[in-house]
């Protein structure tokens, strides 16, 4: 589960690269790791989540994915976090940044080029937002990215969200998740519900507003309720005036190393699929 920064706390540099000298990337190159990258967004997330929960998600599950890897001989190293995603659903609200998807193809490519630079091989994305037009630029990103320096790139997703987003599932910059088994539930948990509130009750509980999470009704929505509040902006404040789409007050905060763990062995072992496909370096 994630570390703590020297002192107590955590930092969004913990077990990155960030915190790594020159020479030890230098050799993390020359012992062939891939590169892990986690793209999220800056956005509310109801009364009592703080505003980074799409970083500290995907970031979270990297870091695990990264110990995984490593008992599997697969050396690797983590970017630090890109947050200034592509927001649409949650743009109304205070604290919701919106960054335009040209900006931020432009920004990945600059990320591809000096990691060309530095010799790495392989970069895998994992995206913390769920929203359509995120990953969609984030695919559009990786592409330019790996076609202006010569790296191969992928982006991890399961399969049932790629093709939600148009992808193309033999396109060779995904690397596929395996599909999720979890029961059909009657109500959906979107944003900031049981699911997402039980991950960072359980990380980081100090930036949970606790006494907040019980006093929080459910929102007992379905798929047409999901297709207007996807519309974003006023639709999306009209539909979730709260900032949430789910059931917060079902959360556990036990379950949240055991939802990582679970998602971190998925994303290890598409990466390591992906990894052993690689052509070798030549001798």
């Amino acid at each position: 589960m994630p570390e703590r920064a020297p002192g107590g706390g955590y930092s969004v540099f913990t077990d990155t690269m960030a915190d790594m000298t020159y020479p030890e990337v230098e050799q993390s190159v020359r012992d062939g790791a891939v590169v892990l990258w986690a793209l999220g967004v800056i956005e509310q997330h109801g009364p009592h989540l703080p505003l980074a929960t799409d970083i500290y998600v995907p970031a979270a599950t990297l870091s695990e994915a990264r110990r995984l890897l490593a008992a599997r001989g697969i050396p690797s190293v983590t970017v630090p976090p890109f947050y200034w995603g592509v927001n649409v659903a949650s743009a109304s609200f205070a604290g919701s940044f919106e960054v335009r998807p040209e900006v931020m193809i432009e920004l990945m490519k600059d990320v591809f080029a000096n990691l060309k630079k530095d010799g790495f091989r392989q970069v895998f994305c994992l995206s913390g937002h769920g929203e359509a037009l995120h990953n969609q630029t984030i695919l559009a990103g990786v592409k330019a990215g790996c076609n202006a320096s010569a790296l191969e790139g992928s982006v991890i997703i399961a399969p049932a969200m790629a093709k939600r987003l148009g992808f193309d599932l033999a396109d060779p910059h995904l690397a596929l998740l395996a599909p999720e088994t979890d029961a059909p539930q009657p109500y959906l948990d979107i944003h900031a519900g049981e699911w997402e509130t039980s991950v960072i009750w359980g990380l980081y509980p100090e930036v949970v507003r606790a006494e907040i999470v019980p006093t929080l009704e459910p929102t007992n929505y379905g798929p047409s309720d999901l297709a207007e509040w996807r519309k974003g902006h006023d639709h999306s404040r009209r539909k979730t005036p709260n900032g949430y789409f789910g059931s917060p007050a079902a959360a556990d905060p036990a379950r949240g190393p055991a939802i990582i763990a679970e998602q971190a062995q998925r994303v290890a072992d598409a990466i390591a699929a992906k990894v052993a496909a690689r052509p070798k370096r030549p001798a």
